[in-house]
Parts: C-alpha cells; structure tokens; sequence
C-alpha cells in the first residue's frame, strides 16, 4: 500500500472518530434544550378548598393541687383524689376517662436560700366525650375537688377524615381550573399537571382556659358549665407546577 493511501485512510478514521464522538455531546445538548424548554413553560399554582365542620368531641382537663410539707401526704392524698374522681367518671358510659400528669416539686423558703419548707403536688384526670351534655354534667359533679383546666371542642378524626376527601376533590378542581385560566392568558394550546401535593389543615377547636370553675368546697355538686361546641374549619391545599404547550 503507497504512502497516500495510508494517509488518506488514516484521515477518514480520525474524521468517523470525531463524529463518534461529537454524537453525545449533541444528544446531551438537545436534552439540555428541551429541559429548558420545558422549564419555561412551566407555572407554579396553588389553590384550596375549605368547609366549616360542626365540633362533635369534647374533651377537658381537670386537675387537683395540694401543698403540704410532706411529700408523701401530698402524693397519698392526690392519688387518692384522683382515683376517687377517676371512680366516678368511669361510671358515665358516654365518657372515655384517663389520668393525665403527676407531678410533685419543692417549695424552698427565701431566707435562708435553698431550705425545703414544704411540697406542691398536682395530678390531672381527662375526659373526653362525643355527648358535650354528658361531659357538662360530670364536670359540675367532679368540680367539688377538682378544678377545670381547660375545655376543647375538636372535629373528630373519622368526620374530618371524611371531609378532607370531599374537600380533596374540590382542591384539584380548583387547582385545574387555574391551570385552564393560566393557559388561556399565555395563549397556550394545552396544558399539563408536571406534579402536585396536598396537604391538609384544621382552624378552631383551641383549648378554653375556665380559670372560673375551680373546685369547691361548699357544695357536693357544683351547677354543670354552659358548653358551646362551635365549628372547626377544615382545609385542604394543593400545590404544584404545570407545563404549558
């Protein structure tokens, strides 16, 4: 074989290598293009879908306290409190009753500092109940020797649960709706959902501090406190991206 002929054929191999090579740079590149096409078109929407839901579970707190310069009268006579209080919620069918916390620190005197002059316990009984006149009347018998911490009216998780798939359906409506009115102004000729999330959420229900109701030592039974269950707003949120054609 001459000396040309090797030169050429060794030029057409560096020329076909070239080409090779130069194949995925240009495929990378045009993917490149298309991702940021992509991107260009791309909007971020968000919308939701709300509904007012009636409270239909209550549940309250009620607590005991006692200072003594005992710490063993104090345990003794809260548990014993509490037990006896416990006794009597668990005879109301209506109404799930638990212990709560227990707790038990010191009081030190001011002068001299550091030294323990007596113990401060408190023991806490919760309730909760879907009959709110069930639990007003138990609250009214256990107020002569506990006091109300707090009252929550909530939507139980069965109902919210139940609207939040009603309101799921409503939200992507909403959200799709958007995307149609985005399309509409860009003068785009389709659009399409690149991703979503949903999420869900819940206003109203907040603990009522009564600091009024503390217990009483006058009468066995106090008058039952006026509960108003009221309403909790249950919420639903999508958010996401579309991509306009």
């Amino acid at each position: 074989m001459q000396r040309s002929d090797r030169v050429i054929r060794a030029a057409h191999w560096a020329l076909a290598a070239a080409a090779f090579a130069l194949q995925p740079a240009a495929g990378a590149a045009a993917q490149a293009a298309d991702a940021t096409a992509g991107l260009y078109n791309q909007v971020d929407l968000s919308a939701e879908a709300s509904r007012e839901v009636p409270n239909d579970l209550v549940s309250a707190m009620l607590y005991a306290e006692l200072t003594d310069p005992s710490a063993a009268v104090v345990g003794a006579q809260l548990a014993r409190t509490t037990n006896d209080a416990l006794a009597v919620a668990q005879q109301v069918k209506e109404v799930r009753a638990r212990t709560g916390a227990v707790s038990t620190q010191p009081v030190y005197a001011s002068s001299p500092p550091g030294r323990i002059t007596a113990w401060r316990g408190r023991s806490e009984l919760r309730l909760e109940s879907r009959d709110q006149h069930a639990l007003s009347e138990l609250i009214g018998r256990l107020q002569s020797t506990l006091s109300v911490g707090y009252v929550n009216f909530s939507v139980s998780p069965e109902v919210r649960r139940q609207a939040e798939n009603d309101l799921i359906a409503q939200a992507i409506d909403a959200f799709r709706a958007r995307a149609e009115l985005v399309r509409k102004a860009l003068g785009g000729k389709g659009v399409r959902i690149r991703h979503i999330t949903v999420s869900t959420g819940q206003s109203g229900g907040a603990p009522r501090m009564l600091a009024a109701l503390r217990a009483s030592s006058v009468a066995p039974v106090a008058e039952p406190p006026q509960l108003e269950a009221g309403v909790s707003q249950i919420q639903v949120s999508v958010a996401g991206a579309v991509e306009i054609e």
